[in-house]
């Protein structure tokens, strides 16, 4: 269900998109996160090769089971590693965590095992909390931040980058955030695709940062030195004389006043796209939506007017559409079937764009974000 927070990537244009809305001379962005290390360059086979764990990079047009022959293993335990299904098909260059060791050339020793992190401390201290109630849980990487189930979360390996297994709700940008790296380095050193897609369930390599980031503060006056007074501008050059009106007087060519009492209105309010109860209320941190009990199969309905985006499924192959409408908001929709829509259709507010998939109990996730990806609590905008 939380992977339609990670098909958010889908239907945003990376290419005109200002990651950090600092567009223009002004753009600050990349002083703003920690200098990195060159991503590392995978062998001959693929390979890339720490000592505590080996990532291995897909050719086109193989699966995770033709990948899995081509090094000699399991595909289910490579599938199950990964979060996948041995029949998934994989993209050029995806890298995928390898459950034991292939023969592969040693790669060059990182310095430095674990990336500092806005605010001081490692990354091995930042708690991850992964939502997923599916056997997708099991598949922990090598390395993670404390809060995971491994056993070396609070024990970083020297001479080797950390890994972050990608938890329900996190994408590219907000990973990057909390490893205080800028997110097109976490996507060089990870091969991602250019929609910045990451998928629940995921191991990242955490770049290595090579310099602190700057602190903007500024340096502070010794102690009892005094803050230092401007000199002021009549120091320097007397003020011209100045022609004044008496108060009161209405300025040349001032427009009238608006009707303010005309331009009021009431704020629009999103339709509930299901008819139940909400069982599980929006956290920041653990929820970025809520979830609505409904029967299986009853209708599921755009809450606003927009333009579909996106239509996936997530890994229990329960149906995912993102709606996309006016003021850059966007509606996420998770747990569905029978969808009656497709990726670029006009919606009304109310139509129908799927049933609700069956489960226990049957619900439908519900999102609304921005285009930044940020998240807000749905309850605020239904009625």
């Amino acid at each position: 269900m939380g992977a339609g927070a990670l098909a958010l990537s889908g239907c945003i244009d990376t290419g005109a998109l200002d990651w950090d809305l600092r567009r223009g001379a002004g753009d600050t962005s990349e002083a703003a996160r920690q200098a990195t290390a060159a991503a590392p360059t995978p062998d001959a086979n693929g390979i890339i090769s720490y000592p505590g764990y080996q990532m291995a990079t897909a050719r086109r047009g193989e699966t995770v089971a033709t990948m899995a022959g081509r090094l000699g293993m399991n595909p289910e335990e490579l599938a199950r590693t990964n979060a996948l299904r041995a029949t998934d098909p994989l993209r050029e260059g995806e890298m995928l965590l390898l459950p034991r060791r292939v023969a592969a050339s040693p790669q060059p020793v990182v310095i430095g095992g674990s990336a500092p992190m806005a605010g001081g401390g490692t990354a091995g201290a930042i708690d991850v909390t992964a939502i997923a109630t599916t056997a997708l849980d099991t598949a922990a990487p090598a390395t993670r931040p404390a809060g995971g189930a491994s056993p070396a979360a609070s024990k970083p390996v020297a001479g080797q980058p950390l890994t972050h297994r990608v938890a329900r709700g996190e994408t590219a940008f907000t990973i990057a955030r909390t490893y205080n790296v800028s997110a097109k380095a976490l996507a060089d050193w990870n091969q991602l695709g250019p929609d910045m897609a990451v998928r629940e369930g995921q191991t990242l390599i955490i770049p290595v940062a090579t310099g602190p980031a700057p602190n903007p503060e500024p340096v502070p006056t010794p102690p009892g030195a005094g803050s230092p007074t401007p000199e002021p501008p009549s120091a320097k050059k007397p003020l011209p004389d100045e022609k004044t009106e008496p108060t009161g007087t209405k300025p040349k060519g001032t427009p009238p006043s608006p009707d303010l009492g005309a331009a009021k209105s009431t704020p629009s309010k999103m339709a509930m796209p299901a008819s139940g109860k909400i069982i599980r209320g929006y956290d920041a941190k653990k929820n970025q939506g809520i979830d609505i009990a409904a029967a299986a199969g009853s209708p599921v309905v755009a809450a606003e007017a927009g333009t579909v985006t996106v239509i996936s499924s997530d890994t229990t192959g329960k149906g995912i559409v993102i709606i996309r409408h006016p003021g850059d908001l966007l509606t996420v929709y998770v747990g569905l079937n029978g969808m009656t829509v497709k990726k670029g259709d006009t919606v009304k507010r109310g139509q129908t764009i799927g049933k609700v998939a069956p489960g226990d109990p049957p619900f439908v996730h519900f999102e609304v974000r921005n285009t930044s990806k940020q998240s807000f609590d749905p309850v605020g905008y239904l009625q």
